[in-house]
């Protein structure tokens, strides 16, 4: 099969190339050429910015026709305007990567389908721009425009990628961990989290190539070890052979206003529950969760410790600031209530 992955060097994308080559595809890679990847012999490169619209659609109409074509890098309803003009007619199926973040949160029951009801606007603009997408091609999909199927992974981490915390994406928390300071998690720590890694994650995307059966429907490629915050956290450790955690649990509106532009995402989505239903990627796209939580964020933590890519605790020093703060603020209200 002629295969085009628009990206091609993501984490998720590096293993969708590495099933496919595996399998004898013919893959070709579209992207900038501006990240280094580990990626094996075989893929033919195409180079160009997918965001320059009139070009990548010049580019495209020159490559001719593809068996199917899969988007990893579209995120604004603009790049999915320009992926319709580009390949209407020209592939037999369009693999749309999306996100769990379009359901409504929290969902009105577990464990959330792909039938389950998406946000009208979502909150925050990731989501709302991969909802958006998604309601373009359910457009030309239902005008017969473009074979459309549609994939929403969740939480996807591997050698390469990072780990999230309650504040993000950044490192720091690791260097935390293993040297056994203070952890700081939202909430009381019981809210459920689903990982998954990008082997699996990847594996299940190349099974949805030349599927016909995925056309116009939807498919979650997510973990399947619902873990509270604080079991998240400690299997990391144990993964690791670093000491068991020293876990805060501070309310997430607290610390919402307390730390806006570093909580945000624990806010808007790690807060809530993670329960996502994958019976029909096992069932159509032969998914399965072969990598525990442990094993794999032992891989992950390990490749970011050889890679230097492990940050300083020491270089964020609002962490222990906000520590501090609420050590004050609960010894007060107990002191208070006891008086």
């Amino acid at each position: 099969m002629r295969i085009l992955i628009i990206g091609g060097t993501g984490l998720i994308s590096t293993a969708i190339t590495r099933e496919l080559v595996a399998r004898g595809e013919d893959v070709t890679l579209y992207n900038r050429g501006q990240r280094q990847a580990s990626l094996p012999d075989g893929p033919t490169r195409l180079y160009g910015d997918r965001s320059d619209y009139p070009a990548f659609e010049q580019q495209m109409a020159a490559q001719g026709t593809w068996d199917c074509v899969i988007d990893m890098v579209a995120f604004l309803p603009q790049d999915v305007e320009s992926a319709i003009r580009a390949f209407s007619g020209r592939t037999a199926q369009y693999i749309f990567c999306s996100t769990v973040d379009v359901y409504t949160k929290p969902a009105k029951t577990y464990p959330i389908t792909e039938d389950a009801e998406r946000q009208p606007k979502p909150s925050f603009p990731y989501a709302l721009n991969k909802a958006r997408c998604e309601r373009l091609l359910e457009t030309a999909f239902a005008r017969g425009d473009l074979p459309v199927t549609l994939i929403r992974p969740a939480h996807t981490y591997g050698e390469g990628g990072r780990l999230v915390h309650t504040f993000g994406f950044e490192t720091y928390f690791l260097d935390r961990l293993r040297r056994g300071l203070p952890l700081i998690v939202h909430g009381d720590g019981r809210s459920l989290w689903s990982s998954c890694h990008r082997d699996d994650v990847g594996r299940a995307f190349a099974n949805a190539v030349g599927n016909e059966d995925t056309l116009g429907r939807a498919y979650h490629l997510t973990g399947e070890e619902w873990l509270t915050w604080d079991r998240y956290y400690q299997s990391i450790a144990e993964g690791m052979g670093w000491p068991t955690p020293q876990l805060v649990h501070i309310p997430t509106d607290l610390l919402g206003r307390a730390e806006p532009e570093r909580a945000w995402w624990c806010v808007e989505n790690f807060s809530f529950n993670n329960i996502f239903d994958n019976a029909r990627a096992r069932r159509e796209l032969g998914f399965r969760y072969t990598i525990p939580w442990v094993e794999g964020s032992r891989r992950c933590a390990t490749w970011l410790i050889e890679h230097g890519q492990i940050a300083s605790a020491d270089d964020h020093p609002f962490y222990d600031k906000l520590l501090h703060a609420w050590e004050r603020l609960s010894a007060s209200l107990v002191a208070d209530m006891r008086s």
